[in-house]
């Protein structure tokens, strides 16, 4: 007798709108392969305790408190390893309902795009509609859309990164199941995609998740995978979406419009010397050989490919002479290419050009003789080839394509993502203090040692002592700045970013170690931004400052007019709890902002905002056009440069058609917020009194918590922050200043989110606004809420945090740190509860996220499978620390947990 078939382990009782059936059979059928695959793959002992888990943490969500005992005894129960087959389980779970709501939004997108009565909001087509409504004609659209840019900086992963064979084998599920939206699709079709997905599924059970690389190595490749296999795939039909709604909007005149290069990348893997004290000159060098490699074997295959295309023959159509020219020059360089072409091509002049041009492309590779020197003469090459294409009736016959390459060429360069160097401004200090011998360098004002680095430079002095170790290694990456740049393009390397900046001081370092390192040698200007990242309180509240310092300085307007009168500075937060919380955080960013861009306008030279780590723009957890909407006037002004952190690059990218409406969400904002820019107006003053009301009172509150004597050992207990710090996903202090016991910022944000409280993104607000509300009353500050959509996207991150967060289950943390659990929990509880009051009643809902129904089934649909972790995760934590923390089979079933809750939230904090 067979046995009975399994329960799907996704089973869930979530109510879904009816536009969202065909998630919820998705969500079903994905939930039986899983449940097939974890009694086919892991016994029948571990499906039924599966089940058993599962059913009792339903039954707790539903009210059943006899339920959460029966839970938490069979998950203490556990021995090492079957607790990480049972993590393994869930975490499947997860990965399958990530990959079903990802292929959702896909089919709702195809959905808008066959209905085109009904645009997507903010897709191209809404825009260009609504900007035409407020009277933007084609000729300003078209000076707008020269304007803009989106340059998305990816950075590395805080936690292991995955297997590029897993991302791939997620990318064939997601494509199995795009196929399933074939209405015609026949039972035996159906079959064989659910087949291939159960493959798919099986082989990734049996394969290890993490690689054994680790580093700057493991990253890079990680990141990797989402440029080629999926950015370098959108951004040509990106480009195509953007043409074709102008048409539709602006009628045939709108073809005239020529679109530049709108999208760009930049990545701060490989290049983050604070985040990776191993990145040095050599490995700089190798990481964008790397991408070089991979992005050269794209377009040769892709060269090749045309040549099998385009197989016009000279005695059928003409072709351009130039291009003959061309060709005719390449043969001569590789006449083993040439001569290798059959007879019956030769007559075929793209054939056989776009041949030669794959062995240009393979010269350049191998570093032969006849490399293309530049990206810019393979783009030449491409643009011939269209040229002709237009001239001789090619319109049909292979320019689709072609353009395609020419979008991806432009756009990857020879580079792919723009790398981004970091260094931390104390690692500066203490080498130009011991290289012009100054012992108390460090201990002097910050205008005294700017005063002595101006010296050093107008009288272009070298070091005076002996260069250590530390100073040789920093230097040498300043020497590999002019050899990446001639090798793969000026535009591989993007600003020097200054960590930590407090003075002009740390930016005229920067400039005197580029001239020690040979960048801009014999009074040459250094060919690079210098861009100071503002990241504490006191140094946001500085940054107008240091700017205008900086800007008044003729040594280093010197170099600023060589970079074309424009200053990179960068805003982000190391650590939200630094700052007071998300709201005093988001508040003292906008404040930096306006007082950056009036210093700006005060010295007439154009600062382009780089929106760092928490900043609300890059943090947003909700709407990025909302944040984009939101911010500030001028701090965007058509270019967009923001972070996009590692934990979540797959959530926004993994997939083709996800990267696409993520591209075009943030394109047409910033298309938006550029074209109406004159008709922005910041809220009257009452608004800004209140807001400084709400954030002062929430950092006092927050103060208040993060300051106690007691809180340090209790985050200690409560989290699995001695889990992260042991994992080594992350050793290097990623933030000196505010690194506390060995642990970085970010593994603390990422361990308040493991326990489910998520204490820095939303603790003190209610202590703020009731401040607030006291002062201007409640009317005043609800309609500030209302309508300053500042306001309404804190507002909504406030909102997101409060329904993520699980008390219960937080309960359960908090208790492993008896006897201060009694200190601290009711504290939290009681905020927790007044937050979400507030919340409600400024948002004038019954319940958290009422009107984000997608955002509510998500978390919803999570719940009862985040439990059973949570909740084993607390009875390991506890095994392996009465244990001395010595149990490595424990502390592998932590580590698996740990992927597995963030997995389950979606991001770590």
């Amino acid at each position: 007798m067979s046995p009975p078939k399994p329960q799907p382990i996704l089973r869930s009782d979530i109510v879904f709108a009816q536009k969202d059936k065909a998630l919820r059979d998705d969500v079903r059928r994905l939930g039986e392969l899983v449940g097939e695959l974890v009694r086919e793959q892991g016994g029948e002992a571990l499906f039924d305790l599966v089940e058993a888990a599962r059913r009792a943490a339903i039954a707790h969500r539903e009210g059943d408190q006899a339920a959460f005992h029966e839970l938490n005894a069979l998950l203490a129960a556990l021995e090492p390893r079957t607790a990480g087959e049972f993590i393994r389980a869930f975490s499947t779970y997860f990965e399958m309902v990530n990959m079903a709501e990802k292929v959702h939004r896909i089919r709702r997108r195809r959905e808008y795009l066959q209905d085109k009565s009904t645009p997507q909001p903010f897709g191209f087509l809404d825009v260009l509609k609504r900007l035409q409504t407020a009277g933007t004609d084609l000729n300003a659209l078209e000076r707008v859309i020269e304007r803009i840019v989106v340059e998305p900086v990816f950075t590395g992963q805080p936690k292991a990164v995955t297997r590029r064979t897993l991302l791939r084998k997620q990318q064939n599920i997601a494509r199995h199941l795009v196929e399933m939206l074939d209405p015609y699709m026949t039972p035996q079709e159906l079959a064989a995609a659910l087949g291939q997905i159960r493959q798919e599924m099986t082989t990734g059970w049996q394969t290890e998740n993490e690689t054994h690389e680790r580093g700057v190595t493991a990253e890079t490749e990680h990141l990797l995978f989402f440029l080629t296999d999926v950015l370098y795939r959108v951004i040509p039909p990106l480009y195509e979406s953007l043409e074709e709604a102008l048409v539709t909007v602006y009628g045939s005149a709108a073809r005239r419009v020529r679109l530049p290069v709108l999208v760009k990348f930049g990545s701060w893997v490989g290049g983050d010397m604070t985040a990776h004290p191993s990145v040095t000159a050599k490995s700089i060098r190798e990481t964008l050989a790397r991408h070089r490699a991979l992005v050269l074997e794209l377009y040769y295959e892709e060269c090749r490919e045309l040549a099998r295309a385009l197989t016009q023959s000279d005695t059928r159509i003409a072709v351009n002479e130039d291009l003959r020219t061309r060709s005719a020059l390449y043969a001569g360089h590789f006449p083993q290419a040439a001569n290798a072409l059959p007879a019956r091509h030769r007559n075929m002049p793209y054939r056989v050009f776009l041949r030669l041009m794959a062995a240009r492309l393979q010269a350049t590779y191998d570093d032969a003789a006849f490399p293309y020197e530049s990206p810019d003469d393979f783009v030449a090459d491409v643009e011939l080839i269209a040229s002709s294409l237009r001239a001789h009736h090619g319109q049909n016959a292979g320019l689709f394509a072609v353009k395609r390459l020419l979008r991806r060429a432009q756009t990857f360069g020879f580079h792919l993502a723009t790398m981004d160097l970091r260094q931390n401004a104390d690692v500066q200090r203490r080498i130009i203090g011991t290289a012009l011998m100054e012992p108390q360098w460090l201990a002097l004002p910050g205008d005294d040692r700017a005063a002595r680095i101006r010296d050093a430079l107008e009288r272009r002095e070298s070091p005076r002592g002996a260069l250590n170790a530390e100073a040789r290694k920093v230097l040498g990456v300043f020497q590999t700045i002019a050899h990446c740049r001639r090798k793969y393009g000026r535009a591989s390397i993007g600003p020097y970013v200054v960590g930590m900046t407090r003075g002009p001081d740390d930016v005229l370092s920067a400039l005197l170690l580029a001239r020690w390192g040979h960048l801009g040698a014999q009074g040459a200007d250094v060919p690079i931004d210098i861009a100071p990242l503002f990241e504490t309180v006191e140094d946001l509240a500085n940054a107008a400052e240091t700017l205008r310092a900086l800007l008044r300085d003729e040594l280093y307007r010197r170099h600023l007019r060589a970079r074309g009168n424009q200053q990179v500075v960068m805003l982000g937060y190391a650590d939200s709890s630094e700052g007071g919380g998300m709201v005093a955080v988001c508040w003292s960013l906008r404040i930096a902002q306006q007082r950056l861009l009036d210093v700006a306008q005060e010295q007439d030279v154009r600062v382009s905002i780089f929106h760092g780590r928490g900043g609300t723009i890059s943090r947003s957890a909700g709407h990025l056009h909302d944040a984009v909407l939101a911010s500030l006037h001028g701090a965007v002004a058509g270019r967009l440069r923001m972070i996009e952190e590692g934990e979540i690059i797959n959530a926004k990218y993994g997939l083709r058609g996800i990267a696409m409406r993520t591209l075009e969400q943030t394109m047409s904002s910033l298309l938006w917020v550029t074209a109406q820019e004159s008709k922005r107006h910041e809220p009257h003053g009452r608004w800004q009194e209140i807001m400084n009301m709400i954030a002062a009172g929430s950092s006092r509150a927050y103060r208040e918590l993060f300051d106690a004597a007691d809180l340090e050992p209790y985050f200690r207990a409560a989290t699995p922050i001695d889990v992260l710090e042991r994992a080594g996903t992350n050793k290097q202090k990623m933030y000196d200043e505010d690194a506390v016991d060995g642990s970085s910022a970010i593994q603390r944000e990422f361990a308040w989110a493991q326990n489910r409280m998520l204490l820095p993104s939303w603790f003190g607000f209610a202590a703020g606004v009731v401040a607030a509300v006291d002062k201007f009353g409640p009317a005043e500050v609800e309609q500030m809420f209302a309508e300053w959509s500042f306001a309404r996207v804190v507002l909504a991150e406030i909102e997101i945090a409060l329904a993520k967060v699980d008390l219960d289950v937080a309960a359960r943390y908090s208790e492993l740190a008896e006897p201060l659990h009694a200190k601290f929990f009711p504290l939290i509880r009681a905020e927790f509860e007044r937050s979400v009051e507030l919340v409600l009643r400024a948002t004038r809902q019954a319940e958290l996220l009422e009107r984000s129904d997608t955002l509510r089934r998500a978390i919803r649909l999570r719940n009862p499978y985040m439990d059973p972790m949570s909740l084993l995760q607390v009875s390991l934590l506890q095994r392996w620390r009465e244990g001395g923390r010595q149990d490595d089979d424990v502390l592998t079933a932590l580590l698996a947990s740990i992927n597995g809750i963030a997995n389950g939230m979606q991001n770590t904090g």
